[in-house]
């Protein structure tokens, strides 16, 4: 991954902060924000600048089929931990039920 040589500083006089954007328009890609941005306690100066170019369409497409398959391998893996922990729940149920 490519560092910046120079990190912005943003209106607030603080060094930005480099960012990932996961909006299906500009997935993936990198900006400088306010350090500040999404803070409970201050307000953001509301500074922006892109890091990465823009993604081409292939691209975009690509990166949002991949995201896809994660979140489909990732639902089964959940569903599979839960069928295993019922049947761990009616074994022991049935080993140490009375008769």
């Amino acid at each position: 991954m490519d560092m910046p040589e120079v990190i912005p500083v943003c209106y607030c006089g603080n060094s930005a902060k480099l960012n990932t954007c996961w909006s299906n328009n500009n997935l993936g890609r990198r900006f400088f924000g306010c350090k500040q941005f999404d803070s409970g306690f201050r307000k953001s100066c509301r500074f922006f600048s892109w890091f990465d170019p823009p993604l081409t369409p292939r691209l975009r497409v690509v990166l949002l089929g991949l995201l896809k398959k994660v979140k489909t391998l990732k639902d089964a893996r959940k569903r599979e931990k839960r069928t295993w922990f019922l049947v761990l729940v009616i074994v022991t149920v049935l080993l140490f039920s009375k008769p």
